[in-house]
């Protein structure tokens, strides 16, 4: 930490032979522009004290050399590579675990050999003397567990083991401070459940059959989905008669006429559902309790055979109530007051529990999990759960969940009712991701306007929490057409719905529509909360579309929050806030001290909060202080040109090249591993295309 910021970027240790890191600029010469001209080529008009002159960029011929000579070296290094059998790539690992590196738990949290029950059988070593040998030093500072009652649960493994306090390990309290702080963990035994396909969801499946979405009635919906793609069908005058019953669902049935001319084959869809089937003492009762997470699909030909030859179990069978006047209405459900109120938006990746932490800190009310496949989570998938975890600080929390499906969505909110303690669960219908739309998800429901009604429907009757949905405002661009949607999206039984002014196609290469997101607030029913997303980066902003359209209920904040989350400090107290690069510094030693709690302080938890450090860090590097521009606020898509900072520190949070944000990383979480390398998973191209200046 005594080593300046300069003293960091300069001392950085790279290959000898890797081109050096350039800082950020814009590639256009911008010393004899006005700030006005600069805005309208969608510059940032930083002051002319503050610019440095354009990097200069390696010769061309130097850059294929480069390139050249490295690729013979992975080609000649891989040629040397002996190929291996997966069995004995399995040895490798489990020797790796074997190996000093890899203490057992158990040792580690009690310095004892025999502390662990499975002995000589157990996959990690028990050499104590030589994990010790080759452990790193300790980091600066105090271990994150030090406030627990009980010691601390990576005992001798943790890189701040030398600040350990001699506690005595009472039964159950180890981990003290994660168990009362973080909830929605996946219980083992519903885990296994999940895994051998033996989990029920009797409320699902009552009203996927109320629904008509179970068994034969599928195929009426089949024939409506057909028509529907063929054009036969308007959807306006559909979702007209959708109260009438002669709709009775958005179908679940899987065939190549369903899928739009958008998409690839309906075979690419099926994988967004789990492959396994229900086991043959289970198909019996397959329509009545048996809620396994099978393909619907699968099970039709079984159900079709059955319901011929024996009655359809009849809803009161499978609820317990036999007045259905003790059934909840849709209108009587607990509700959620989203007006006035700063929602964080669910990010992917960077929108981890550390993160949102943070946010709560600098004054969001309202934040949500990071986007979930349906499908992960009824496999019983630990990663895919990890998402769903919540914080004790987060007090108004939902969780997003994503899926194609009716059946698949409606279980996957039964389940999570039943494990998880959140307050609402939001639906994405707007993810771009190629993976995603292939399987018929995200984007792809926007021209499937009968299977979002069967999937709302689905899920608000299954649960009593409140269903939120987030859409783009169309799928092909310049053919907008959730205002056609949004008035009866609140008769289906959503709460509240997102809109992102923007469609599928475009992603962010152009701004947000805000004037399309107030056409669908206004067209909206009373009871459905209308919030807008898209481009708010100041106070301004956020006031701005609050006082054009006061239908808005509140407006949610995604790609403005990961660049600077003080904006939610700026929104309520009204300011632009000229944060200095200390105070940013804080904030990233927060996030480190959050993350080593959240992903443990070993050397994997270590290094997995530098990871998602990392990730961030690839986008706080296009915030420009507020002192350094000629006009504020900072728009989204303005390129920063090359500038220098008011201070060492301040000029190294500027760079956009990795190597300066591993530097930083370095400072809150020590040196890196030998060989470490990161590239930022997300590239968003905000601010790379002509339309924006």
């Amino acid at each position: 930490m005594a080593e300046s910021a300069t003293e960091l970027s300069e001392s950085r240790v790279l290959p000898a032979d890797s081109p050096p890191p350039q800082p950020n600029s814009t590639g256009v010469p911008v010393h004899n522009l006005t700030p006005e001209e600069l805005v309208a080529k969608a510059i940032a008009p930083v002051k002319k004290q503050f610019l440095r002159p354009p990097p200069t960029r390696a010769n061309q011929n130097d850059t294929v050399k480069y390139t050249n000579e490295r690729s013979s070296q992975q080609h000649s290094s891989t040629l040397v590579k002996e190929k291996k059998s997966k069995r004995q790539l399995k040895r490798e690992r489990q020797q790796e675990k074997k190996s000093a590196s890899h203490l057992c738990p158990e040792v580690a949290k009690s310095g004892d050999v025999s502390s662990c029950p499975y002995k000589d059988k157990c996959r990690f070593s028990h050499d104590l003397d030589s994990f010790k040998a080759q452990k790193p030093d300790d980091l600066e500072g105090e271990c994150p567990f030090l406030s627990s009652e009980g010691p601390c649960p990576y005992g001798l493994a943790c890189r701040f083991s030398g600040t350990h306090r001699d506690v005595v390990d009472v039964a159950g309290s180890t981990n003290t401070l994660r168990k009362s702080s973080e909830v929605n963990g996946l219980n083992k035994d519903v885990q296994k459940l999940l895994w051998k396909n033996k989990m029920k969801f009797p409320k699902a499946d009552a009203k996927l059959k109320s629904l008509g979405l179970l068994g034969p009635a599928k195929s009426k919906m089949k024939v409506m989905e057909d028509k529907e793609q063929e054009g036969v069908v308007d959807s306006n005058n559909s979702h007209a008669t959708n109260g009438n019953g002669c709709m009775k669902g958005t179908g679940d049935s899987v065939d190549e006429s369903e899928c739009s001319p958008c998409v690839p084959e309906e075979n690419n869809i099926v994988n967004d559902r789990p492959l396994k089937k229900a086991k043959s003492e289970n198909v019996e009762n397959c329509c009545s309790v048996e809620g396994d997470n099978g393909v619907s699909v699968l099970e039709e030909d079984t159900r079709n055979n059955t319901a011929d030859t024996q009655p359809a179990a009849k809803i009161d069978d499978i609820l317990p109530e036999t007045d259905g006047s003790l059934k909840t209405h849709s209108r009587e459900k607990k509700l959620i007051d989203f007006r006035e109120k700063l929602y964080l938006a669910p990010l992917t990746t960077v929108g981890n529990l550390p993160f949102r932490r943070v946010c709560k800190v600098l004054g969001a009310d309202v934040t949500c999990g990071e986007m979930a496949m349906c499908t992960n989570l009824l496999q019983g998938q630990a990663s895919e759960w990890a998402l769903l975890r919540r914080h004790s600080s987060e007090d108004l929390f939902g969780v997003q969940i994503c899926g194609a499906y009716p059946d698949t969505l409606a279980r996957t909110v039964e389940l999570i009712d039943q494990q998880c303690t959140v307050d609402f669960i939001d639906i994405n219908m707007g993810c771009p991701i190629d993976i995603v739309v292939n399987k018929g998800a995200g984007s792809c429901l926007l021209t499937k306007p009968m299977r979002m009604k069967g999937i709302i429907e689905a899920t608000s009757g299954t649960v009593d929490k409140p269903i939120t949905i987030k859409v783009r405002t169309g799928y092909f661009e310049g053919k907008n057409r959730i205002d056609s949607l949004i008035a009866d999206i609140g008769t289906w039984g959503a709460s509240a719905v997102t809109v992102h002014g923007r469609t599928r196609q475009q992603r962010y290469s152009k701004l947000a529509d805000w004037d399309y997101i107030y056409q669908c607030a206004r067209k909206a029913s009373d009871d459905l909360q209308v919030l807008g997303n898209g481009d708010i980066y100041s106070y301004l902003d956020w006031n701005k579309h609050k006082s054009d359209c006061p239908e808005l209920a509140s407006c949610m904040i995604a790609r403005g929050a990961l660049i600077k989350p003080w904006i939610f400090t700026e929104i309520k107290e009204l300011r632009h806030w000229d944060i200095t690069s200390g105070e940013r510094l804080n904030i990233m030693k927060d996030f480190a001290r959050f993350g080593l709690e959240h992903w443990g302080s070993d050397k994997k938890g270590v290094e997995t909060t530098r990871h998602f450090l990392l990730e961030w860090l690839s986008y706080t590097c296009r915030y420009i202080p507020v002192g350094l521009l000629d006009v504020i606020p900072q728009r989204l898509n303005w390129r920063p040109p090359a500038y220098y900072g008011r201070d060492d520190l301040e000029t190294l949070m500027a760079s956009d090249s990795a190597a300066d944000w591993i530097r930083i990383s370095e400072m809150l979480l020590g040196k890196v591993p030998d060989g470490f390398t990161f590239a930022p998973k997300h590239k968003s191209n905000a601010y790379d295309r002509a339309e924006n200046g």
